[in-house]
């Protein structure tokens, strides 16, 4: 008699996560635990059950493959029916490209930077969970890295500033904000890390960026951008919770951890905050239909979610609000304003356009944000426009202060309702070094041998370390090409953006009268052109 086969046992689901993460870990055999994983305790942490770290999502790599494979079958076919159907000339203007081109060089090379570490955490955390959730995150930010700059190449065909993007993030002046930022992080340690990205880079930053801003992206033609923005932040979510999952397990290892977590979080804190200064710029001035101002999505996503909703359960821990937090909430009003003028001051040396806001925009700004903007920036740009009007621009003379940690301009004004532009200065070996803020200074002052190496490009340029001495060969050097920089208000690009949309002098003649007609024929005029 013949017998059948025992069939084979089942795991249950939970069984099965076991035996497919935790369970494939194993005690070394001819090293000392320390000589392999030697980076863990210069930083002062103290963990004592590696194993008590829990993973919320339960994913096993075929799952997290699977649904991976899925959102990039989506995202292409968007890109591709975007590609094919001439969407650029959708648009709602072409000055919109602007915050692209900002995007492509100081944020898709911080994915980069993001993937790199985590696979370095993927092999340098002791505990498998914390490990393989590591391992995820690096796969998830060399997917975001791609998807972005797959989606932006597109761009690239037809509009000048979005070629050698990584060159410029190395070298232009005001990307040394975000590339300082992960620099910084880079060389933390690893669970400092985990605070700058998890917290600071994934709760303030990419929710600020990858939910207002993609909604703008949308809401102005760019179905792309909102698409990879979107599939990105399904990915940032599980981000944000494996920051609030890596905060809370150091807190419940040792008492001893809380106040160099403390610490971490007031750095960071700020540290992020000072990046998103790019961000409520790009919000309130380069969109050119607007979703949300800078003010309405800082309260929303940070004084509401974070403050009245992270902090609150960090509570528990002994974790407070961070320090300078106060001043944050204080420039809410003024911040994006500020950033705008200095941008706008200095766009001969960018790969970007600035222009003076209309009077539709000039009164979209004055009802979001009421005294603060037209008691100051209103008569500002009013003053600006006669300027233009007459056929001149302001630029600034001369190569600004930067702050030693956070690498902005010295721009920033006090919050006590004074003009005085905010400076502090700190001692450190007999040297002096200059900061933007209470929040800048205390960072330095807490860590200047780190700081004092920081590579500022104003004095880069200064010692003769970018190209030259003169602007020409300093641009050069930066990557950027004839018309990359170019104003938009009377360029190629508005000649033919206008042609498109049948509102320039061709349209007149009737040369242009069908606009879509004339696109293909237009579309590769300004690619040959090459110009911004």
């Amino acid at each position: 008699m013949t017998i059948a086969p025992k069939k084979t046992r089942k795991l249950s689901m939970k069984s099965r996560y076991q035996a497919l993460t935790r369970d494939l870990d194993w005690e070394p055999s001819y090293v000392e635990k320390d000589e392999m994983f030697p980076y863990l305790e210069f930083e002062g942490i103290k963990i004592h059950d590696w194993a008590a770290w829990e993973d919320p999502f339960r994913l096993t790599i075929d799952a997290y493959c699977k649904y991976q494979a899925e959102k990039d079958k989506r995202l292409y076919a968007v890109l591709d029916g975007f590609a094919q159907g001439q969407g650029h000339l959708s648009l709602t203007d072409a000055n919109y490209l602007n915050a692209m081109k900002l995007f492509i060089q100081g944020v898709a090379p911080l994915e980069y930077a993001a993937h790199r570490h985590f696979s370095f955490l993927a092999r340098h955390l002791a505990g498998p969970g914390p490990r393989f959730a590591a391992m995820c995150q690096s796969i998830d930010e060399m997917r975001h890295f791609q998807t972005e700059t797959h989606t932006l190449s597109n761009y690239n065909k037809y509009y000048g500033g979005f070629h050698n993007y990584v060159q410029m993030h190395d070298r232009v002046w005001y990307l040394s904000v975000p590339k300082s930022f992960f620099d910084d992080a880079l060389s933390a340690g690893p669970f400092e890390f985990l605070i700058a990205v998890g917290f600071s880079f994934e709760y303030l930053l990419t929710n600020l960026l990858f939910v207002p801003f993609m909604s703008g992206a949308s809401f102005n033609g760019d179905l792309p951008t909102m698409t990879f923005g979107f599939s990105a932040q399904s990915d940032e979510s599980r981000h944000m919770t494996l920051g609030l999952e890596a905060i809370k397990f150091i807190l419940e290892q040792d008492e001893d951890n809380v106040p160099i977590v403390q610490a971490w979080v007031d750095k960071w804190f700020w540290r992020g905050y000072r990046v998103t200064a790019l961000i409520a710029q790009m919000l309130d001035y380069m969109l050119p239909r607007k979703v949300m101002s800078w003010k309405e999505s800082f309260e929303l996503y940070f004084e509401e979610q974070m403050l009245g909703g992270l902090f609150k359960d960090l509570e528990f821990y002994g974790i407070r609000p961070p320090k300078h937090v106060d001043d944050a909430i204080a420039e809410k009003d003024i911040l994006s304003h500020e950033v705008y003028w200095t941008l706008y001051q200095f766009a001969f040396a960018a790969s970007f356009t600035t222009t003076v806001p209309d009077d539709e925009h000039l009164q979209w700004l004055s009802d979001n944000y009421g005294e603060a903007f037209t008691k100051d920036f209103l008569p500002l740009w009013e003053k600006e426009k006669k300027v233009v009007a007459e056929g001149g621009r302001t630029f600034y003379r001369g190569l600004p202060q930067l702050c030693q940690v956070c690498q902005v301009p010295m721009l920033f004004r006090a919050t006590d309702g004074s003009d005085e532009i905010v400076q502090r200065e700190s001692e450190h070996e007999g040297e002096l070094y200059n900061t933007c803020s209470d929040g800048c200074q205390w960072i330095f002052e807490r860590e200047p041998e780190k700081y004092v190496q920081a590579w500022l490009p104003v004095h880069q340029i200064f010692q003769g370390a970018c190209g030259g001495p003169s602007v020409p060969e300093v641009l050069d050097w930066y990557g950027l090409q004839e018309g990359d920089g170019g104003e938009y208000i009377g360029s190629v690009d508005h000649q033919n953006w206008e042609k498109w949309h049948g509102r320039g002098p061709a349209a007149d003649d009737g040369t242009a009268a069908d606009a879509t007609a004339a696109a293909d024929d237009d579309a590769a005029a300004v690619a040959a052109e090459g110009r911004s």
